[in-house]
């Protein structure tokens, strides 16, 4: 039985790593393939196709990666039309997944989604899609289940993959004997996983730290980064700004969980850093003709997904809103001068956690995903 794992970005990459390995603790015998990135790799799947080449977000973005981005198409299209897997297994990456649904589904494969589309967010009318192309599907996050039940689809809520690898994070006091042993706050400027978000945000988080820095002398700035980006790149772009930032690789929880606020994109990582009870102010940021489409499209209120589960916001947000460094620094300011506002922001967010599952997600999804193959 061959299992393909289509993970379009870092964060899918993980989860499709985990559950990679989940597969195979349960089916040793499974061929699992799959267009990935380093972590699929590191699992021991075979990579038809590098994500890194095609991770971008936005209409005009995406037209300016179309040639990187047909040319993963044409080697999956040939690989599963040459295997036939059994299922084929979606993990976000919405556009490029759903056109993939459909080519599964027409040489006989079944189709499990992980992880939905954020069609709750916009495009609702493609869950019905949704519901005619899946043989399975698993949710994680809380209000996913009724979403999908409002449009007559079952779906299994399984909780969030990060319950099963924050687990494994140490402690606070640990983490801050590794990035956080001096006085005055540390925090955390993230800039994103794509090499399209280092050149839209590098900037802008540049000139919030400064003007945090002139403000609070004693502040310290920490940049985690994931394999996807290149530290000498980033290092580069640093030495033209007179902001002291240290750039840590592959280590991006313990780095979230020894800062005292971060300054972060929205996406995944403010759910690691809501999990971590980590205080942040959230933004994002397209070309104006991209935000302007997706803010008549738009079906929720929030962008940050900390908000979208709690149903308001509890942490700071700047995406409909133009984010700019003058915006973000001062929000930040105005949490690192008022230690009050940083513990009532960590109250939320553990509540947050909590709703999330208590692990053992990636076997929960595995089995899933077997029982689909099983019935085909």
């Amino acid at each position: 039985m061959e299992i393909f794992i289509s993970a379009g970005e870092a964060s899918g990459d993980l989860h499709g790593a985990n559950l990679a390995r989940a597969i195979r603790s349960i089916a040793p015998k499974t061929r699992l393939s799959c267009l990935g990135g380093p972590q699929l790799k590191a699992a021991g799947v075979r990579v038809v196709a590098d994500n890194r080449k095609i991770s971008v977000v936005g209409i005009f973005e995406v037209a300016a990666q179309m040639r990187s981005i047909y040319a993963a198409w044409v080697a999956i299209r040939s690989y599963l039309l040459a295997q036939r897997p059994s299922v084929v297994v979606l993990i976000d990456f919405p556009d490029f997944n759903l056109l993939l649904a459909r080519l599964a589904k027409r040489i006989g494969a079944r189709v499990f989604f992980y992880i939905s589309p954020q069609v709750w967010a916009w495009r609702k009318r493609r869950a019905k899609e949704i519901g005619r192309l899946k043989d399975g599907m698993a949710v994680i996050l809380p209000f996913e289940k009724d979403f999908y039940a409002s449009f007559g689809i079952d779906v299994d809520y399984v909780g969030h993959p990060l319950a099963d690898s924050m687990k494994k994070v140490p402690d606070k006091a640990f983490c801050d004997s590794v990035y956080h042993g001096f006085e005055g706050p540390l925090v955390g400027l993230l800039p994103g996983s794509r090499p399209g978000e280092i050149d839209r945000f590098f900037d802008m988080l540049m000139e919030a730290a400064s003007l945090v820095l002139k403000a609070l002398p004693r502040v310290k700035f920490i940049m985690p980064v994931a394999s996807s980006i290149e530290p000498r790149d980033l290092q580069a772009r640093l030495a033209r700004w007179s902001v002291p930032v240290r750039v840590v690789s592959d280590d991006t929880y313990r780095v979230l969980r020894a800062c005292d606020l971060i300054v972060t994109k929205t996406g995944t990582v403010t759910l690691e850093a809501a999990i971590l009870e980590t205080p942040m102010v959230a933004f994002y940021k397209v070309s104006k003709l991209t935000g302007l489409i997706a803010r008549s499209l738009a079906t929720v209120e929030f962008t940050a997904l900390p908000n979208l589960i709690a149903g308001r916001q509890i942490v700071p947000e700047f995406a409909r809103l133009e984010p700019t460094g003058q915006l973000l620094g001062q929000c930040a300011l105005g949490y690192l001068r008022e230690p009050r506002l940083l513990e009532s922001q960590r109250l939320e967010l553990r509540r947050i956690g909590e709703q999330l599952g208590s692990g053992g997600i990636s076997e929960r999804v595995a089995r899933l995903v077997l029982g689909v193959a099983s019935a085909g």
